[in-house]
């Protein structure tokens, strides 16, 4: 049996992806409208707290193509809490117009391919726990996608040994470095969890670093040989003051 790799958890990981009933909505009231937008962006802004006290921390992105218009992620110290978050969310207003169309449930995960040996408890470490419990970045565009690591009678991950797979993944983190300065990168953990064994979130000024990433990454042997991947969702940073204007409807526009 090969050796499985060890892991460090950090905050729980809750990707929640809504369409939205402009068709209904446009029957609203605009006032009516924009009392369950107000409530909406209070239900957020008191979740800032979390990110204040570092027991958590959301973002809020509108997603480009049919897949989603919003996108919100959420990290907290327990699943728990992000049940509760999700059923707060359907209990306003504006959800009766939100279409759940896709979700995410995994946590923030750190493997040890790449570690040194060390009798330093990770969790004590600056650098890990910053990983492991982060403030997510405030970058115009958000890329996600969940994975899995490959197993068939060709291609089977599992069957290499802790030696191959350390090798094979030195030679992916090396491609990733090289986008330093320009991406930051989360993974989460998902097996047990969701139907990937990982999701991958990606942060950018610049969208069009996504699509070089991925695509060099393509002729990684990691990938190359055992990626199997997801859905891509990708999109555009939303902040609670842009949240009237998303909602407002054409006639209200001209």
């Amino acid at each position: 049996m090969s050796e499985a790799a060890q892991t460090l958890e950090g905050w729980y990981s809750l990707h929640l992806f809504y369409a939205i009933d402009y068709t209904t909505l446009r029957l609203v009231p605009n006032e009516e409208r924009e009392e369950m937008v107000n409530e909406f962006t209070t239900f957020l802004d008191k979740l800032n707290s979390a990110r204040e006290e570092k027991r958590g921390d959301h973002v809020v992105y509108n997603i480009t193509g049919h897949k989603a218009d919003v996108l919100l992620w959420f990290l907290r110290p327990e699943m728990k809490e992000l049940n509760a978050i999700e059923n707060d969310i359907n209990k306003l207003r504006i959800a009766d117009y939100l279409i759940p169309t896709y979700s995410y449930v995994s946590v923030i995960e750190l493997s040890n391919y790449l570690a040194k040996d060390s009798d330093e408890d990770p969790y004590e470490n600056p650098h890990i726990k910053a990983r492991l419990y982060p403030e997510l970045p405030n970058a115009e565009y958000i890329c996600f996608y969940p994975m899995d690591k490959r197993r068939n009678e060709t291609y089977n991950w599992y069957m290499l040994s802790m030696e191959e797979r350390q090798k094979l993944m030195y030679a992916h983190g090396m491609i990733g470095r090289k986008y330093a300065g320009k991406i930051k990168q989360f993974i989460t953990g998902s097996v047990g969890f969701d139907d990937f064994e990982w999701g991958v979130t990606l942060f950018a000024d610049d969208v069009v670093q996504f699509k070089k990433i991925v695509y060099e990454m393509r002729f990684d042997e990691t990938t190359a040989r055992y990626g199997d991947f997801g859905s891509f969702y990708v999109g555009h940073k939303l902040a609670n003051e842009d949240f009237q204007e998303f909602f407002k409807m054409e006639s209200e526009a001209e």
